[in-house]
């Protein structure tokens, strides 16, 4: 698998402020990238780069291989398709919205229809081929959109938050749909995104934006389970970040001195360092004092709830160790342990879910 798309030394400037600065970014072909990144980080000007639609102050980037000219875009823009986070549709039939950018491009009326009506099907539109663009939902116009971007049979497709404007149930099947169809397809996909679940869904690898530049990229796993940097493991959910100082190291397991605690981590560190331990909530287990011993996890910090609240079906909990310490568990885990704000609990992790950096 080669790279489809390079980018190097790309820098926007808006007001005389740099928006984008990005050294350089490989996509392969066949892959989704999932760029995430707060509000304002830079990920849709960098879309807008990518796909030409955006004259950078400087920089280069390369098409196969080869070096692309911001003076002739056409042919380049031919390669590609685009979805937006509003589906831009004209006020006319389903059929002919999908059908217009092969129309615009030529292709023969036979080929057209045969590609029209292959991706209404895929998408689960059929149905809708006769509808008007007003008289359908937004969830059935994102998928129009993707239809009619997907019926281009484009080299990259790229994607501009296109679910974030859906209600909860119709995102997450069309999320579930999107991601079946990738995996049936030969696609390069750029997918802009501030939300980390469909980054995990759809991504295979992720790049993370933050303050203009990309900071980290990899794949899921190497990005939400071994953040660079606090900043980044704030921004991929990584709620609890403790100070530490290695103790020793023994066959890649390290004992680390936390406060008056000594924790067990696994991690590529030496005895006297300073470090961080990164720890996901989704990690974190909490008992009972008296239950504490029915968990098999490495370690075990004792404390006091000091607050609870609801997380979607689950219940964020922040204990106090002597440091915050965030814990996800289900409601009927905390119903059955009868949790509240004022209780002693021990919570209990494996030294596998810590991720080590040195300070």
């Amino acid at each position: 698998m080669g790279v489809i798309l390079e980018a190097r030394d790309i820098v926007v400037r808006r007001g005389g402020t740099v928006v984008l600065a990005i050294p350089q970014l490989e996509v392969m072909e066949s892959e989704t990238l999932a760029v995430i990144g707060p509000n304002g980080a830079g990920k849709s000007t960098l879309l807008l780069a990518l796909s030409q639609l955006l004259k950078p102050e400087r920089g280069q980037l390369l098409f196969k291989g080869q070096q692309l000219s911001f003076k002739d875009t056409l042919g380049y823009r031919r390669r590609i398709g685009m979805v937006l986070q509003e589906a831009l549709l004209l006020d006319t039939t389903v059929y002919e919205n999908v059908a217009s950018g092969l129309r615009f491009r030529g292709f023969p009326a036979a080929e057209t229809d045969q590609r029209v009506s292959c991706w209404l099907e895929r998408l689960g539109i059929a149905a809708l081929r006769g509808r008007r663009a007003r008289q359908i939902s937004g969830g059935e116009a994102q998928r129009v959109s993707l239809a009619r971007a997907l019926a281009l049979q484009p080299d990259i497709l790229f994607l501009d938050e296109p679910f974030s404007a859906l209600d909860a149930p119709t995102r997450m099947q069309l999320l579930l749909d999107f991601q079946e169809l990738l995996a049936g397809e030969d696609l390069t996909t750029i997918f802009i995104t501030h939300d980390r679940d469909e980054a995990l869904l759809l991504g295979d690898r992720v790049a993370v934006m933050l303050d203009t530049h990309i900071c980290q990229i990899g794949t899921p796993e190497e990005v939400f389970t071994a953040p660079a940097d606090p900043e980044i493991a704030r921004f991929v959910g990584v709620e609890t970040v403790i100070p530490g100082r290695v103790l020793s190291v023994e066959e890649g397991l390290a004992a680390v001195s936390v406060q008056d605690f000594i924790l067990e981590a696994v991690g590529e560190v030496r005895p006297g360092q300073p470090v961080l331990l990164f720890l996901r909530p989704e990690d974190v287990t909490l008992w009972k004092a008296e239950q504490a011993t029915g968990s098999s996890a490495r370690n075990h910090l004792y404390g006091q709830i000091v607050s609870m609240t609801p997380h979607g079906p689950l219940e964020r909990v922040v204990v106090d160790c002597g440091f915050p310490l965030v814990s996800l568990i289900t409601r009927a885990s905390s119903r059955e342990m009868e949790l509240q704000p004022g209780m002693a609990v021990v919570a209990s992790f494996k030294a596998s879910a810590v991720h080590l950096i040195g300070r």
